[in-house]
């Protein structure tokens, strides 16, 4: 992906503000920029990885047990009075299994109070909530959160979200996430902190995929629901028009088997270079249109379409040089999976590491504990929003290189975002990424 890093950096700091971006967001029933968001949403999340890379679910080895001692780190436990921490995830609903979110958050909180000191040398306790896609639960998980006590919380992904973050931030309690759909979420300038950033990689790896490639045009063929729709519909025109780019989007209905009807006219015009945002089923029918009706063009997409099921549907020769931006480096051998699958070794046995909902909490988990890693004297609510607030810039635990300073300052779309960039990835003919590279992110202040 030669030039790739560098190009997308000029053009992000080349960006500027746009009035009224927020104003623009709120008219849409959900912002999908966030890729692990639009994840949770429509029930996208999974392995970008073939089975054959992943960890503890049945894939390569594990590390040897010193090997996985050393990743862990040294010996540091944390010791005294515990500090309540706040864990809300989707849990297993009528729509999705995210329960291994759960099982995550606890091990990683084991690992953190063994070999990080817990938060500010105190071990931490988490209070665990699973919303269960129902908003009414998702209320009660914010109230109980507050009722136990919690001087923060971590949230995985869920499509109600905000009906859990909506008591906890009229309650002065701050929320670390790893991705939101949520406007309201978005503009918060308080107490959350978003740890991933909404525009990088569903707008800006295309727009610079298609700048180093020369074209002019891209066209984005997308799942016709709000929640993949907000970013595409109000931050998208004017990101592309920026970049002296055209942009075309082509919505289309989930579940269409078939979309050479739609796609036919559109490659018979001037399509330019190709986008597709959806689930794997919903990415095999357009990557397979596509072929059908003659497109020889380069294609751009997001990790959650890449699964077993896109690999064996799809021809190789399509899929190889597809570039796909990912939240997490999942499915390749990296510092960032090691340690991740060293700390499942170890303390949360039975999760698949092949999938990405649970290295998105362990990211989220271990980013807090990181971001608070200087906090001193009595732990409240406040002193954690000030602590986060002035964190120096560090590595993003698990995200493949990705770096976070929660200071407002990450991107001009919202600054409760800590995060900028994204993670980049060619695909081979088998549609596994061979490694992947940061790419969009400067210095975050």
């Amino acid at each position: 992906m030669a030039h790739v890093r560098a190009q997308l950096g000029r053009s992000t700091r080349r960006r500027t503000r746009q009035a009224g971006r927020l104003s623009g967001l709120s008219r849409s029933a959900g912002l999908s920029g966030l890729v692990l968001a639009l994840a949770a949403t429509v029930g996208l999340v999974a392995a970008c990885g073939s089975d054959d890379d992943g960890g503890s679910g049945g894939g390569t080895p594990s590390a040897s047990a010193s090997a996985e001692a050393s990743l862990l780190g040294p010996s540091a436990p944390a010791k005294g009075a515990s500090v309540k921490i706040g864990i809300v995830t989707e849990g297993k609903g009528p729509s999705s299994d995210m329960s291994a979110q759960d099982t995550v958050a606890n091990g990683t909180a084991k690992w953190l109070n063994e070999h990080r000191a817990g938060i500010g040398g105190r071990p931490i306790e988490l209070v665990v909530c699973d919303a269960l896609g129902d908003p009414g639960k998702a209320t009660d998980c914010g109230n109980r959160l507050i009722e136990a006590g919690v001087v923060a919380a971590v949230f995985g992904e869920s499509a109600v979200m905000h009906d859990a973050w909506k008591p906890l931030h009229d309650a002065g309690i701050p929320v670390m996430l790893y991705a939101t759909s949520e406007t309201e979420v978005l503009a918060d300038k308080a107490s959350t902190f978003i740890l991933s950033d909404p525009s990088a990689g569903p707008i800006g790896l295309p727009i610079t995929v298609a700048k180093e490639k020369g074209y002019k045009k891209v066209t984005s063929i997308v799942i016709d629901v709000p929640a993949a729709l907000g970013l595409e519909t109000n931050v998208a025109p004017a990101k592309y028009k920026a970049a002296g780019l055209e942009h075309a989007l082509v919505r289309i209905a989930l579940g269409t088997a078939d979309m050479t009807p739609q796609l036919g006219p559109v490659v018979s015009g001037d399509p330019g270079m190709v986008f597709v945002l959806g689930n794997d089923s919903f990415c095999i029918s357009a990557f397979n249109g596509l072929r059908a009706v003659g497109y020889k063009g380069q294609i751009t997409s997001i990790a959650q379409c890449i699964t077993d099921a896109t690999r064996k549907a799809v021809p190789g020769d399509l899929l190889k040089g597809i570039e796909i931006t990912a939240s997490a480096p999942i499915g390749t051998d990296n510092p960032s999976t090691q340690l991740y699958k060293a700390v499942v070794d170890e303390y949360a046995k039975g999760v698949d590491t092949s999938q990405i909902g649970g290295m998105s909490m362990f990211s989220a988990l271990a980013g807090f504990q990181l971001a608070t890693a200087k906090i001193s004297g009595e732990i409240t609510p406040a002193s954690v929003i000030s602590t986060i607030r002035a964190m120096p810039e560090s590595e993003l635990p698990g995200a493949g290189g990705l770096k976070f300073k929660c200071d407002g300052k990450a991107t001009e779309l919202s600054s409760a975002v800590c995060t900028r960039g994204t993670l980049a990835a060619t695909l081979d003919a088998k549609g596994n990424p061979s490694s992947y590279e940061v790419v969009g992110a400067s210095t975050t202040g």
